[in-house]
């Protein structure tokens, strides 16, 4: 039988927001009120564009001390950023990482590059930067002459000043693995986000996206790798059974296994409750698709025991669900032909082929083919 993976989990729609900068962590270098320092910088910052760079020039030459070059190379990733000459950027933030490498501040503008320039590589490459810096800061013991409680009531108070900063992070980490073009890649991208934010709900789908795309590029074996480790964490993630019981049903291997996964999210689709991220027409159209692969993955179960009568049934009661989705309906109705043709109900398979192909989808031609081979069969001879 004519097969495609199926991409099983639908993504939901992200907002994106800007960074806030709201918090600093990393060194602190004091510049006194009146001094030379002070009046330079002021300067800088009062500077024309086009004169801004020069005075920049100037005072990283006249400052060669470790804390004022971090004040140096601050100036220089914000004028290259904002000058969007990102690669330069890239540079005095990689000098500025090297002297204080817990400056927060310093990964979230390498985040905006790379963002601005579209560089994924780049963009998770500092977004695991940061995150180490937050998990560094988390564990960080109390300083000398500060009690625990009041240290734990700082880093609560700071944490969540950085509370915006890090949604900016996040979402920008999320689109760009969304808009890159292939499966493995996407899928590899979604991992590493995972493993940033581990036992949290973004983490937790991403993961769930990443078996996804990995069934997309066929790539069974990471894909059965990281939808096991979801189950294993989640056993009613509804994605991830679909996803396993789709995979399983069409190859028609653990067919007790996959049944029971099905049966399981279809389950689990009537009694979840709508996020709020999502519409009401929205959750509507997401658990339709959801049961309505329940029902074709156990449709297929029945064709691989050769129970057609069932299959039948089952793939009768997903057609309706799936019609918003061109390629499951399309492969529901593929199968259906089969188990009717199992059963030698001819008119009753053509017209299931006929509705496959009907839609565009990759089981448009195969349906056809399929088709054709019934016209030309010759009817059984009347006894």
């Amino acid at each position: 039988m004519y097969s495609t993976r199926i991409l099983t989990v639908l993504l939901l729609p992200l907002a994106f927001f800007a960074p806030a900068c709201q918090a600093q962590l990393g060194k602190n270098v004091t510049i006194p009120a009146g001094s030379e320092v002070d009046h330079q910088l002021s300067a800088i910052n009062a500077a024309d564009p086009s004169q801004r760079l020069q005075l920049i020039d100037l005072f990283a030459q006249s400052h060669p001390e470790d804390d004022l070059q971090i004040i140096a190379d601050e100036q220089y990733v914000n004028y290259y950023v904002d000058a969007k000459q990102y690669d330069k950027a890239f540079e005095y933030g990689d000098k500025l990482i090297a002297l204080d490498p817990d400056n927060y501040s310093n990964a979230l503008n390498m985040i905006r590059a790379a963002n601005e320039k579209g560089d994924t590589d780049k963009l998770y490459a500092y977004g695991e930067k940061a995150n180490a810096i937050l998990q560094r800061y988390k564990a960080s013991p109390a300083p000398a002459g500060t009690d625990a409680d009041s240290w734990a009531r700082t880093k609560a108070d700071k944490l969540a000043s950085l509370k915006d900063d890090q949604g900016y992070i996040q979402q920008s980490l999320l689109s760009a693995a969304y808009n890159v073009k292939d499966p493995a890649q996407k899928a590899g991208y979604l991992q590493s986000f995972a493993k940033m934010v581990p036992d949290s709900p973004q983490g937790e789908q991403a993961l769930t996206m990443a078996a996804s795309f990995y069934q997309q590029a066929q790539n069974r074996a990471k894909m059965q790798e990281v939808a096991n480790a979801v189950l294993a964490k989640d056993p009613d993630d509804v994605g991830i059974l679909l996803l396993l019981a789709d995979d399983y049903s069409e190859r028609g291997e653990q067919l007790d296994k996959a049944e029971a996964y099905a049966k399981k999210a279809a389950s689990l689709a009537d009694s979840a409750k709508k996020p709020e991220n999502l519409s009401d027409d929205q959750w509507k159209q997401q658990t339709s698709i959801q049961k309505g692969l329940a029902f074709s993955a156990l449709g297929q179960i029945d064709l691989a025991r050769k129970q057609n009568a069932l299959a039948v049934a089952s793939l009768t009661k997903a057609a309706p669900l799936l019609k918003s989705n061109a390629t499951l309906y399309a492969r529901n109705q593929y199968r259906l032909g089969f188990a009717y043709l199992n059963l030698k109900k001819n008119v009753e398979a053509k017209q299931a082929f006929t509705e496959a192909a009907s839609v565009d989808s990759p089981y448009k031609g195969p349906a056809q083919q399929k088709l054709s081979e019934i016209g030309a069969a010759k009817p059984a001879p009347h006894k």
